[in-house]
């Protein structure tokens, strides 16, 4: 690592408000279970992260893992069910060893559980901004986790990566520190002597040729490689660096930044409500339009009118979020709908001044619209 730091590691080193980021294969063993001696040097480098007057918020995987060994399961299991008994136990053995050892800097713990729901649900969405941002205010640390024990394959995260930028940009985090069992991002297998590391990401560019897994070696958690880059990718886009490295290097990772994989934030901080159009909410539908209805949605913000929209896809009702694509399928953009899906097929393609009085209004207004890079 050069001796001169880029930007973005001296603004994730000076980050007042941080959102780290830890995955189960970094605090439990490959049978199952905690391992006591992992998680209390993460919980001594975020303490002393606290004591220098900064805030953090902790995004914890492991809830599942910790379950293994109590229930005598051999193995990570595949079914839902099993998977919520084994957050079941493991939530309560995570929380209970996270409280234990930050008792040793009189740092008091609040747990926060996610489903994708509370931040699908704008007033969920909310609810959880206001948690999270009273328990700093009170000087504790926000411990937050997947609700592993009553999420389904329909409502769930797929992995606390994503969680974690959702969480950064909730809290207004300035950085996001993701902590893994590889010690940086490579651009390639770096299993394989022949793969290197990328030490700074300034763009989509400088992704290209990059394959990124999505699975880890340890077989315990479920995002891999893959899942975050993609939320370094969320949490760029809207103007929060990222640092990527190994458990191991926490220390370094909250101190000078001097490790692994620094991501540039590309994007200008997003309004609560347009970032959680634009990453959080769920879509009900997908509106085609033309090149002219893109061109005045993307590049110059305006609302979509009947008139550029093609084709209508999926069942939704007024007030539901739905991606706008253009006439090759690209998702270019997301939006609150202002009518339901049974209405628009009378209304496409023509212009306002065609359409009866009530039904002159736009489909997606400016002001509930949000372009996607």
């Amino acid at each position: 690592m050069s001796d001169q730091l880029s930007a973005t590691r001296k603004a994730v080193a000076a980050a007042q408000r941080v959102v780290v980021k830890v995955g189960s294969s970094s605090l439990t063993t490959t049978k199952g279970g905690l391992d006591a001696a992992r998680l209390a040097a993460l919980v001594d480098t975020v303490a002393r992260r606290v004591a220098a007057g900064g805030q953090v918020v902790l995004v914890s995987s492991g809830a599942i893992a910790a379950g293994i060994a109590p229930l005598g399961l051999r193995r990570r299991p595949k079914d839902l069910a099993t998977q919520q008994a084994a957050a079941s136990v493991g939530q309560q053995a995570l929380a209970h060893a996270y409280a234990e050892s930050f008792t040793r800097y009189d740092l008091t713990v609040g747990q926060v559980l996610l489903t994708a729901d509370d931040v699908v649900r704008r007033g969920h969405y909310r609810n959880a901004q206001r948690t999270l941002n009273r328990l700093l205010g009170l000087g504790a640390v926000p411990v937050v986790n997947e609700n592993d024990t009553v999420a389904t394959h329909e409502i769930r995260f797929g992995d606390n990566d994503r969680l974690a930028a959702l969480v950064s940009h909730l809290v207004g985090a300035d950085a996001l520190v993701l902590l893994s069992d590889v010690d940086a991002l490579y651009d390639g297998d770096p299993r394989r002597g022949d793969a290197s590391a990328i030490r700074e990401i300034n763009g989509d560019a400088d992704m290209e040729g990059v394959r990124a897994g999505r699975t880890g070696a340890s077989g315990l958690g479920t995002g891999g490689m893959a899942s975050k880059v993609e939320a370094a990718r969320v949490a760029c886009s809207s103007g929060i660096p990222v640092l990527l490295t190994s458990a191991a290097l926490a220390d370094r990772a909250l101190g000078p930044a001097d490790v692994g994989t620094a991501f540039a934030a590309t994007g200008s901080r997003l309004s609560a409500r347009r970032f959680w159009l634009a990453h959080a909410a769920g879509a009900n539908g997908r509106l085609w339009l033309d090149d002219g209805a893109v061109a005045a949605v993307v590049k110059r913000r305006r609302s979509l009118l009947a008139a550029g929209v093609t084709a209508v896809e999926g069942a939704f009702d007024g007030g539901d979020v739905v991606e706008l694509v253009n006439p090759v399928g690209k998702v270019v953009a997301r939006g609150v709908v202002a009518y339901d899906a049974t209405e628009l097929p009378d209304l496409i393609g023509r212009s306002t001044h065609e359409l009866p009085a009530e039904q002159r209004r736009e489909v997606v207004h400016a002001d509930d619209l949000v372009p996607l890079r």
